[in-house]
């Protein structure tokens, strides 16, 4: 059989055209000449491209091609491969992917290849991310670090602690170091100055160094992970098309955002679109910036970098459509919600969701990976917004050059994949359509009982008035008629102001709930601004306050330049941390509570954070809303709640001028521009510095300059896998499975969470005696997943699951009969014993078998147990594919038939014929015989010649090393 496609012209030569002076080429489906081209939704045509670009005659077919083409009719019914141009993974799940790719490094050198010929086919980006923990906050409070997991060690033997000397800079604080513990609530002097290091002491508002926060939590990182991290310095170096994005420099979806998307890669002098699959559950947000893409499996993600393509079914692909205008008070979030409600009710799990009409061009690029981002809360698989003037705005502030914004532009007009929405073109055909009025989403708040009680806040004057109205409940206060106009005089700082109902006296723009998209912190900073220079003010007796949840959001509004008029309005920043939503609030002058109590008055908060029930925020403060950080500011100046935006004035100056809202809410234009220029610059430059400067810890890590890897046979965290063991040159024979044992007896909906080890390690499981045996303590067992990348604790994590439902045993639990000797037995234990005895296993299952998330060894542990096939009812079609890629067979009973149909108890030894020439074919009828007499037929799960070649070798990773022996 042979190992490659034989060598031939591409098909598709035809199509090809240039750019830049002919120095770039690229293929133009438009020369197809198939006028059903402009009538594909966008993220069909990449599809489309990427299938004309691979198109070998072997992974992707002619066919293919013509039937992404032919999407009217074959959505939902076909199956396509799709090579995406990159993967991208977090250190979690790319860690197993890597592991495999050293052991084939190893099994071809034994063959005498050189080593350095393994590497990945696609494009691969590596983000180490996921293994920082807190161990010490901006304060230098260690919180007992352990590298171990479990019980925490003596903080004796823990690195000293160190106060950073602050204190005594600011007159009203009373702490003397960051290490003194926190004072009463109370509100701090007005900061007339504020540093732009993001770590800084809560209490002081002065930077915290390196030393004492993130440095210490970089060290014990590196502790924690340092085989984890030399390996992956190694493959940093080792591997070609595998870029290792290093510790402290960002999550994995940031860097996606904010450093790798390529949107058109350039690749021996062809562009075509950007594309990725990822295994971070946030790589959908990426399709906001016009780049398709999805999460995947940690088995998929290492496929494609294997060069396999992804196969899916051509998707219904649902348009939908953007109109009308953005109303002027409407927020970002309040836009990204009201879009992701839409969806959410309009039922498109599973699709594609592509945006279009006028009113994308109204969401900044912020806005659109947002709503991206949303994709699973409304269970699209992508949620795409082709490339427009948007996405070259959005990436002229980025790491694009002027020559590639251009090269982008020319590209993507040339192969219609620019979306232009001044110019009049024919609209794509998408199998529905979902037309939303961008004006129908307004702005809103919460209150002022409950979280869920939501108002429209062109209503809630006429809400608050019912409030008053309603019987004591969830709403209603029951206030008599003859009460409700009640006004108390006060006296505050020598000077008279009253009381109402409604009356505002806490305003908190608190917490970190608002600050995923700057633009919301940065309308209320603006906001500010126009108010202070139109010379309004806040009343003085309004507990008022700024919390912004990260030195970052300090940065940026400092950085605006917006800061010092949120102070002179009087949100001054008191820290980062929960504040007024978890009721940590300063007392309210004595005068306000005596007003309020004397006229029983039915006083409000407003706040920007994420709960607000009565008396949270203050026991005389009965109402409270949740409201955008502009509208708390609004609701500020205004100085209650029972006020109608549009046809009531904020305040009078003090020349006895009028001002509406309307006169100083910035519009929508000036906040991204602020936006672009303030932030998404910041972030890309900041960024930028530290991809091309790394740290000093991940710099100085020491790792050895081979092409094999060294291992440490003693680690218990990385080990070579043992899936190339007896790899020969040649693919052998197909032969049948002869009188195999049955593992494990299976029921209905076997998930991948029964099959695959994640969580904890139990201290009483196969797993747990191996790691015993290796000397460690159980409180060092740590997780499955950080040990996925030894194969020894993995495979005995498979089957695991206290929750297994064998039909051998009655109960649930991760045991299992061994037939020979009736004996009970872990299910490593029993697999380990008829492997030792030479004894081929099987499963036998019912409907559904693997239904779930996918997971990096879900194929791999069962192949490593030594299961050749599972015989089930049905397969859920992942899993299907990843068995297939591992080498084990996918069987299907025949419809209407099952073991118990058949009358299998399990016990029996079974013989399954597959020694015909070239071995099974494609959903070809298999006999099985059983030793007592029992025979019936069997489906042999392969859906494509692919799958056949997969299958003979023995796996994908035995097909790609094997194709360098």
């Amino acid at each position: 059989m042979a190992l490659t496609p034989p060598a031939k012209e591409h098909p598709y030569t035809h199509l090809i055209e240039t750019l830049k002076d002919d120095t770039i080429k690229f293929f133009n489906p438009q020369k197809l000449n198939d006028p059903r081209y402009d009538k594909l939704p966008l993220s069909i045509r990449v599809l489309l491209e990427a299938a004309i670009r691979n198109c070998d005659g072997f992974h992707t077919k002619e066919a293919d091609v013509e039937n992404i083409l032919d999407w009217q009719q074959q959505q939902d019914k076909t199956e396509v491969p799709f090579s995406p141009a990159r993967v991208l993974l977090q250190d979690f799940t790319g860690i197993p992917a890597m592991v495999d790719l050293a052991a084939m490094r190893d099994a071809v050198a034994k063959h005498g290849v050189d080593p350095g010929l393994v590497n990945p086919k696609c494009p691969t980006d590596l983000i180490v991310d996921h293994s920082l923990q807190i161990d010490y906050n901006k304060c230098a409070i260690p919180n007992a670090p352990n590298p171990g997991g479990g019980d925490g060690p003596n903080r004796s033997q823990g690195p000293p602690r160190r106060a950073s000397q602050c204190g005594g800079q600011r007159g009203s604080c009373s702490k003397a170091t960051c290490s003194d513990p926190p004072a009463s609530p109370g509100r701090p002097a007005a900061v007339q100055q504020i540093e732009n290091t993001p770590p800084l002491c809560p209490f002081h508002l002065q930077p915290v160094s390196d030393t004492e926060t993130a440095l210490k939590n970089q060290e014990l990182e590196l502790g924690r992970n340092k085989e984890r991290l030399q390996f992956f310095k190694w493959c940093s170096k080792a591997f070609k098309n595998v870029n290792v994005v290093p510790p402290d420099v960002g999550a994995v979806h940031q860097v996606n955002l904010e450093y790798l998307s390529r949107v058109i890669q350039v690749t021996d002098g062809f562009v075509y679109p950007d594309s990725v699959v990822g295994t971070d559950s946030h790589t959908t947000m990426i399709n906001g910036l016009g780049i398709l893409g999805w999460g995947v499996g940690g088995i998929e993600s290492e496929a494609v970098m294997l060069g396999q393509p992804v196969c899916l079914t051509l998707p219904r692909v649902v348009g939908c459509k953007l109109v009308g205008s953005i109303n002027p008070l409407t927020t970002s979030i309040d836009i990204v919600l009201g879009i992701t409600k839409h969806l959410r009710q309009a039922g498109i799990a599973g699709k594609f969701v592509e945006f279009f009409g006028a009113g994308v061009s109204q969401l900044s690029a912020p806005d659109r990976t947002t709503i991206a981002n949303m994709s699973p809360e409304y269970n699209a698989t992508v949620s795409f917004f082709p490339i427009d003037q948007v996405t070259l705005k959005h990436f002229k502030k980025t790491n694009f050059t002027e020559e590639k914004l251009e090269l982008l532009e020319s590209y993507t007009r040339a192969v219609k994949l620019f979306q232009s929405y001044e110019e009049l073109t024919e609209e794509p055909q998408y199998s529905e359509v979902i037309e939303l009025n961008l004006s129908s989403i307004v702005p809103h708040v919460s209150g002022p009982k409950r979280p869920q009680d939501r108002v429209a806040v062109s209503s809630m004057k006429e809400d608050f008035q019912s409030c008053l109205d309603e019987k004591v409940g969830f709403k209603g206060f029951h206030i008599s008629k003859e009460k409700q106009d009640t006004r108390i005089p006060f006296l505050h700082c020598g000077q008279e102001y009253q009381l109402a109902h409604g009356s505002l006296v806490i305003a908190a723009v608190t917490s970190c709930t608002n600050n995923c998209n700057p633009s919301v912190m940065l309308t209320a900073g603006l906001l500010a601004k126009k108010a202070v220079e139109a010379g309004l003010v806040v009343k003085p007796y309004i507990r008022t306050s700024l919390a912004p949840g990260s030195g970052m959001v300090t940065h940026y509004l400092n950085t605006s330049g917006v800061l010092p008029y949120f102070s002179q309005l009087g949100f001054e920043v008191i820290g980062y941390g929960c504040a007024t939503c978890v009721g940590n609030t300063a007392p309210l002058p004595d005068a306000v509570v005596d007003a309020i109590k004397q006229g029983d008055l039915v006083a409000c908060g407003v706040l920007s954070g994420n709960r607000q029930f009565e008396g949270r925020l203050c026991n005389c403060v009965r109402a409270n809303y949740l409201a955008s950080p502009p509208l708390v500011v609004a609701y500020a100046l205004a100085g209650t709640v029972g006020i109608d935006f549009e046809k009531e004035p904020l305040g009078v100056t003090s020349e006895g001028k009028e001002v509406y809202l309307r006169d100083v809410w910035p519009s929508r234009e000036e906040v991204k521009q602020t936006e672009e220029d303030t932030v998404i610059s910041s972030i890309f430059k900041d960024l930028r510095g530290r991809m091309e400067k790394g740290n000093s810890l991940w710099n100085n890590i020491e790792c050895p300059d081979s092409g094999v890897f060294p291992w440490d046979h003693k680690s218990t965290y990385i080990r070579p896998p043992s899936f190339f063991s007896k790899l020969s040159k040649e693919v052998p024979p197909p032969q049948s499975i002869e009188n195999a044992h049955v593992l494990l007896f299976l029921g209905n909906k076997v998930t991948t969470d029964h099959i695959s080890p994640a969580g904890s390690i139990a201290r009483t499981s196969a797993a747990a005696k191996y790691l015993l045996s290796k000397r460690l303590t159980p409180r060092e067992f740590n997780s499955y997943g950080a040990r996925r990348g030894n194969d020894a604790v993995m495979t005995r994590g498979t089957f695991a699951s206290i929750k297994l439902q064998n039909r051998f045993i009655g109960k649930p639990g991760p045991k299992t009969l061994h037939i020979p000797s009736g004996q009970t037995l872990d299910v490593f234990e029993a697999a380990d014993r008829y492997q030792r005895d030479g004894v081929p296993l099987i499963i036998l299952a019912g409907k559904d078998y693997g239904s779930g998330n996918s997971r990096d060894w879900v194929a791999k542990g069962p192949y490593l147990l030594g299961i050749c096939a599972v015989i089930a009812e049905s397969f859920e079609k992942l899993h299907k594919k990843q068995l297939v890629g591992m080498g084990i067979m996918p069987l299907q009973f025949l419809p209407g038939e099952s073991a118990d149909s058949l009358g299998l108890s399990g016990k029996e030894r079974f013989t399954v014929a597959m020694a015909q020439p070239g071995g099974p074919s494609p959903g070809q009828r298999l006999a099985v015989q059983t030793d007592q007499g029992k025979s019936f037929s069997v489906t042999a799960l392969l859906d494509t010649e692919m799958d056949v070649t997969l299958f003979r070798h023995g796996g994908q990773l035995r097909y790609v090393a094997r194709t360098l022996l």
